[in-house]
């Protein structure tokens, strides 16, 4: 059964109605983010009132399964040995001169809450951003525990309300909630369902991908983690490929794309084989071996007849920027999925 891409559904009241649930949530992201920053900030002036007046920690460990977003912030910031710790338990050597931090925002999870429990077993300082009546959080309960409150399930908007502890208590870079929701909201303005294709990037890149393989890249460590998401949102949305990676690892498959065929008909056997097209994630970062990459995947993608695309943002924190690239990926993701019709 073969599937094709019909660009009028993007304007398609009865069609963007099925995935309303969905671009509703995208919209309300900015909005999850002040909630859980407002309703964590009394626990967090606690918290940092306290650390203050403690020594600095011999390491910083981020536990559970969504440390990796803290990773790709603190580990290139932070004054002190940072390490991602995803397992349900603890380094070896963690005890009670380090810091433990843990982002679990459904609370629910047995590996997490195993892990936090060590971390109390053990004496160290452990700061958990949770609902307060999780699995977690009871998992957590101990004298040098902080938890940090939250209400959402949203994993952008915890961390938020992590990362805003740590910057304060001088670990890690300003994360800054109210620059992260306005880069959120002016997303969701641009890349509006009620906006028409003509003038909405997020449905111009879905029709763009409506017949190619993205291949994926940023260059910083924040925008290739959020290339990451990207690609993983493309891939839940149409059921195919969609690769990121670092430009050693995409050169090939760009490099090893074919030439064009004109003569190709695009509705012939479903299409065909899929192109790649390059989608590169440009969050501002100027550094040399960036833009060397870059330069060379952009080459690279010109001399083969490979479409690029290019998703930017102006915000003024890293944090904001790296929430900026997901969200309009995200709602690309969306319209690509509206689009895709079997025959």
């Amino acid at each position: 059964m073969a599937t094709w891409f019909d660009e009028s559904r993007l304007d398609d009241e009865s069609a963007l109605a099925a995935i309303d649930a969905r671009l509703r949530s995208l919209a309300e992201s900015g909005a999850r983010v002040r909630r859980e920053s407002h309703d964590a900030a009394t626990a967090t002036a606690e918290a940092i009132a306290r650390d203050l007046a403690m020594s600095q920690p011999r390491a910083v460990i981020a536990a559970g399964p969504d440390s990796r977003l803290l990773r790709a912030v603190l580990e290139p910031r932070c004054p002190v040995p940072f390490v991602a710790w995803p397992a349900p338990a603890l380094p070896g050597w963690a005890g009670s001169l380090d810091l433990v931090v843990m982002l679990a925002p459904g609370g629910s999870d047995p590996g997490s809450a195993s892990a936090v429990a060590e971390a109390v077993r053990r004496g160290a300082q452990v700061v958990v951003a949770c609902p307060p009546d999780s699995l977690v959080a009871e998992h957590a309960a101990g004298r040098y525990t902080t938890i940090l409150p939250t209400v959402t399930g949203d994993q952008l908007a915890t961390a938020v309300v992590m990362l805003d502890y740590l910057a304060q208590v001088n670990l890690g870079p300003q994360a800054d909630a109210d620059s992260v929701a306005t880069a959120l909201d002016e997303v969701a303005q641009a890349c509006s369902p009620h906006r028409d294709l003509a003038v909405n990037p997020a449905k111009m890149l879905a029709i763009s991908l409506a017949d190619a393989l993205p291949v994926v890249w940023g260059g910083s460590v924040l925008a290739a983690r959020a290339a990451r998401r990207v690609a993983e949102s493309f891939r839940r949305s149409s059921g195919r490929g969609a690769v990121a990676g670092d430009a050693e690892h995409l050169l090939p498959l760009i490099e090893a794309a074919k030439a064009r065929d004109v003569f190709q008909d695009p509705f012939a056997d479903g299409g065909g084989d899929l192109r790649p097209l390059l989608l590169v994630l440009d969050d501002g970062t100027e550094d040399p071996v960036v833009r060397e990459q870059r330069g060379r995947l952009q080459a690279a993608a010109a001399s083969r007849g490979v479409r690029t695309e290019t998703l930017t943002t102006q915000a003024p924190t890293e944090v904001a920027r790296y929430s900026s690239l997901v969200l309009q990926g995200t709602y690309a993701a969306e319209y690509l999925r509206v689009g895709l019709v079997e025959d």
